[in-house]
């Protein structure tokens, strides 16, 4: 974890923000998103929202967002149905066909790449595209495993796993929905979302982004898409993760910056200095003490949280919860 002796807005050119849980929860806002974004543009930060989900198109995630107080165009959307498409560009001749185990998000990327979207094995596509749509019927999925059978190049837009479910449990994604065709084919997809570097591609060939900040809620796809693009990150507490996953992440999940909400675009960030005595933030203090980590001190408590990541990450090994969790709750964090 590094500090920043500027505001975030004005040390990145561009912030590539996730959406659900950072910018909105299922439909709406979350509280102060739309303001913070507002003031990091003003400070001459540019916006771009990525997005795993390939079933809307750009200019639909725009219309949403502009609906919730964050406007947005088309240009500022990136999805992993285009990172699949430019893919499949690169890979095949323009005008193949592909067919296409989704929805609309993924056909409009296709055309724009000059490749044919098709919906059955019958017409000899070159490839297999799958992409999440809460409509996906099982012969259309059929026929996907058809073609992957017949020889067709496999590719998913994204493996996770879950996607959120409102205010209800998780919901199966499109990483769920792939395992139908990849058990019955034995083939494993070309995967463009995150945490692969593909999306990550798109978000920079299509924003040009010199020094990017990868900004997000979760550790398996947003902060370990930004290892895999040698970017920076900052993870906010808006979404899924909480401070006790944060502090016994492995490496590849560890963010260059915390914050409590997108509040954070807005303001320096303390560094972590370490010394015979511990790891510092603020008015904390964070030292080993046998197989627990102490901590001593007063003032912001996410100083605190991140003088206890400087303890909990100085080796690359994950520590145990029991390690953190007494410390963690003298911060009393949300």
């Amino acid at each position: 974890m590094r500090g920043c002796d500027r505001p975030l807005s004005e040390a990145y050119d561009v912030a590539l923000l996730d959406l659900d849980g950072v910018v909105y929860v299922g439909h709406r806002p979350v509280p102060g998103a739309p303001e913070a974004l507002a003031k990091a543009r003003a400070a001459g930060q540019r916006l771009a929202f990525v997005t795993n989900n390939a079933s809307r198109t750009p200019g639909a995630v725009a219309a949403l967002l502009t609906g919730m107080g964050v406007p947005a165009d088309a240009g500022d959307v990136v999805t992993s149905a285009q990172a699949a498409a430019r893919l499949l560009a690169e890979r095949l001749p323009a005008g193949s066909k592909v067919l296409v185990v989704g929805g609309t998000g993924l056909r409009h990327a296709l055309y724009a790449h000059g490749l044919v979207p098709v919906s059955t094995a019958a017409e000899r596509p070159a490839a297999v595209v799958q992409g999440y749509d809460p409509h996906l019927s099982y012969g259309l999925i059929a026929q996907g495993a058809q073609a992957v059978l017949q020889g067709a190049l496999f590719v998913a837009s994204n493996g996770d796993l879950t996607i959120p479910g409102g205010d209800g449990p998780p919901q199966p994604g499109n990483g769920s929905l792939m395992q139908v065709i990849k058990a019955a084919t034995g083939v494993d997809p070309i995967v463009t979302g995150k945490p692969r570097r593909p999306l990550h591609q798109e978000s920079i060939i299509r924003t040009g982004a010199r020094n990017p900040l990868i900004v997000g809620d979760r550790l398996d796809t947003d902060i370990e898409g930004a290892h895999n693009g040698g970017a920076d990150s900052m993870l906010v507490f808006t979404g899924v993760t909480d401070p006790l996953t944060v502090l016994t992440a492995g490496p590849r999940h560890r963010p260059t910056y915390l914050a409590a909400d997108l509040g954070g675009l807005l303001v320096p960030h303390p560094a972590v200095r370490a010394d015979d005595d511990g790891h510092r933030c603020g008015g904390w203090t964070a030292r080993w003490a046998g197989a627990k980590i102490e901590l001593i001190g007063e003032g912001d408590p996410w100083d605190g949280l991140r003088a206890l990541c400087g303890a909990a990450w100085r080796t690359e090994a994950p520590v145990a919860a029991e390690a953190v969790a007494d410390a963690l709750e003298r911060l009393d964090l949300p």
